[in-house]
């Protein structure tokens, strides 16, 4: 009988906004793996690259896409199955909060991934900070753009390690100015001085809440002496308010910062019966966000 696979190890590349050079950092990374002799292949990647980065590109096998047809246009997504058939030590698939288009076995492409790492296979991964579910309405506060493409928090919490890809403001602007026949997915106002600034700070402090998070786990793995604080427990009460979503982020960060377990509680009671369906789908998906995040729900 085969054992299973080891879990695969997963590895983010963390920016706070496009260009910084994640899929550079990536790809270095990956190159000096391939010299340790590791099968390394490049699974989903951006179609546009610097001179640069498609020089480190070129040295790694590729999995080629598979093709669908969505709202009459040919689209390209990761192929998951023949990457699972091919099997390789390492795989490299840039932007972790992508949305697969309907027909492929997994809504979102952080699920294609988590499907790898459950069969041993190591994923190197692309992520823009504004892409985290807490963050979604302070990054709506900063730049006045929602961002529907948002990931759970807990990704990061189960990634095995996380590396911060930083670059100056104004080294990215000129950047930007150099490179403006590339597409963005962002919207212009992403790209203002002060709301790259305030992104730059978010993907800062994930880093090192990140970097905190693993020294206390080291501690406590190796016996090393604290003092340890007494564990958090946050509750929450939601309902079907529109502020709901806005407590359950808020909740969520400021567990994340405390080392916390959370809950949302929902109290049912006999007004329940006269809630309108928008309110009751509102309610719902509150929710549903508070588990994604990492609560416990209660009702």
């Amino acid at each position: 009988m085969n054992e299973p696979a080891a879990r695969g190890k997963l590895k983010i590349f963390l920016g706070y906004a496009s260009q910084v050079g994640k899929s550079y950092a990536m790809l270095e990374a990956a190159a000096h793996r391939l010299t340790e002799g590791d099968d390394v292949v490049a699974a989903a990647t951006t179609l546009y690259w610097p001179p640069a980065t498609a020089t480190l590109l070129d040295r790694i096998e590729k999995v080629p896409p598979r093709q669908l047809l969505h709202n009459g246009q040919v689209v390209t997504e990761l192929d998951l199955d023949a990457l699972l058939a091919r099997r390789p030590q390492l795989a490299l698939i840039d932007n972790l909060a992508h949305t697969n288009v309907p027909g492929m076995r997994h809504h979102r492409r952080y699920q294609d991934i988590l499907e790898l790492l459950n069969n041993g296979i190591d994923v190197y991964t692309t992520l823009n900070v504004y892409h985290l579910e807490s963050l979604n309405d302070i990054v709506v506060q900063i730049t006045g753009v929602e961002v529907h493409d948002t990931v759970p928090d807990w990704l990061v919490d189960i990634a095995d390690d996380i590396e911060l890809v930083d670059l100056p403001v104004d080294e990215l602007l000129e950047r930007l100015e150099l490179h403006q026949e590339q597409p963005q997915s962002e919207p212009p106002a992403f790209f203002r001085r002060g709301n790259l600034t305030a992104l730059r700070e978010l993907a800062l402090r994930v880093a090192a809440d990140n970097i905190d998070r693993q020294m206390r786990d080291y501690m406590q793995s190796h016996d090393i002496a604290g003092p340890w604080p007494a564990r958090e427990l946050l509750l929450v009460c939601v309902g079907p308010s529109p502020l709901g979503e806005r407590l359950v982020r808020t909740t969520s960060r400021l567990a994340s910062r405390l080392n916390a377990e959370w809950i949302a509680a929902y109290v049912e009671t006999a007004a329940a019966a006269t809630l309108s369906q928008a309110e009751r789908e509102r309610l719902a998906h509150t929710l549903n966000l508070a588990e994604q995040s990492g609560g416990r729900i209660l009702s």
